[in-house]
């Protein structure tokens, strides 16, 4: 029986490479099915069982890839070459060896920015939009080199490229001209930093927070949840308004108007109070710069005023304003203070006799 089993095996390598393919993937699943049992009994270590199961399948994945190519290492299917680039041939054995290669470069730049920058960032208080810079510069760059050695690991020429740069070259110069921009202009943002992830921006009266610079667009995230694309060389052609430039710190301004007769200084007062009862709970408030209420005109209909009042925070804007109309409301009703509403007089120069008859039976 077990000389049958030998022969068997020895004359059929498919069947070895099965075999252990089936032997990997059971123990992926033992081993996942142990963790995930130990960490549901204890909630807190749930966190635990997703890690490890990204590990266990980055584990299955590379080594089955690994096992592959040694195991194939004596068969002429995986040498023969496919094409050709310039006077290089190109086998399915290259091939895996510079996917493999840029793979691995890619997890090892996931795993670095996920787990080793965090504690850096912490370290030295970076912000936000410093921190996206970095792991971007990072990524591209370990990436651009990992493309780079891959090709020259497999014997392949770097010089073979100029073909491909060739292409592209004409690409650029016929169609490829905008992508080309935004890519730049995308590395610009990185560098120069106009904007950055988590400012506050307004695009075509369209308020958000700027959450990805990629390589060819920026995502906005709007107050309502929604996401915009907006490509990168138009945050250095056109005219944005970044609430997060260099100091955070931005003026509200709350227009209201009151009715002719009212008692001017009462509203300058009530006004000032309105503000310093609202910076007493909200911290966003700032009391310095102190408020200011501007007499702004003399209207059609009200006395227009305005309430200047400084918060710490952009992304407040809409709560404190509305806030503030609410205590507007409420304390101008508590003293009487009236806020019109549009008036006109309408003057009637003539009017047929028979209407003005039929008013007066009535």
């Amino acid at each position: 029986m077990n000389q049958w089993f030998e022969n068997i095996v020895g004359n059929n390598s498919l069947l070895i490479y099965a075999l252990m393919l089936f032997a990997v993937l059971s123990l992926r699943w033992a081993i996942l099915n142990v963790v995930k049992r130990w960490s549901n009994k204890k909630e807190e270590r749930s966190s635990f069982y997703y890690m490890v199961k990204s590990i266990v399948n980055w584990f299955t994945i590379y080594g089955i890839i690994i096992y592959t190519l040694i195991h194939f290492r004596s068969s002429d299917w995986m040498f023969d070459a496919l094409f050709t680039i310039g006077s290089e041939p190109v086998s399915i054995f290259l091939l895996i060896i510079a996917i493999l290669i840029i793979s691995l470069t890619n997890r090892l730049s996931n795993l670095v920015r996920s787990y080793v920058f965090p504690g850096v960032y912490k370290r030295y208080e970076l912000d936000k939009g410093v921190r996206f810079t970095f792991d971007k510069a990072f990524h591209y760059l370990i990436m651009i080199l990992a493309i780079i050695i891959s090709l020259s690991t497999v014997g392949f020429e770097l010089s073979a490229l100029t073909v491909f740069a060739g292409v592209i070259g004409v690409g650029i110069g016929f169609g490829m001209q905008n992508i080309a921009s935004n890519f730049i202009s995308g590395i610009i943002l990185l560098f120069e930093r106009p904007i950055k992830v988590g400012d506050r921006v307004i695009v075509d009266d369209i308020i958000g927070d700027v959450e990805r610079i990629n390589m060819r667009a920026t995502v906005i995230k709007t107050l309502d949840n929604e996401h915009i694309i907006v490509p990168n060389s138009y945050f250095l052609e056109e005219h944005v308004i970044n609430r997060s430039y260099s100091d955070k710190v931005m003026r509200l301004v709350i227009p209201v108007g009151v009715a002719y007769g009212s008692d001017v200084p009462l509203v300058r007062n009530l006004l000032l109070q309105v503000a310093e009862d609202e910076a007493k709970v909200s911290p966003t408030v700032r009391k310095h710069p102190d408020p200011f209420v501007n007499f702004k005109e003399f209207g059609d209909s009200s006395l227009n005023f305005e309430l200047f009042v400084w918060i710490s925070n952009p992304e407040h804007v809409i709560r404190i304003k509305s806030n503030l109309n609410f205590r507007i409301d409420d304390i101008f009703r508590e003293h009487n203070v009236e806020i019109p509403f549009p008036q006109r007089d309408l003057h009637l120069r003539s009017v047929d006799p028979a209407i003005v008859e039929k008013w007066k039976r009535e």
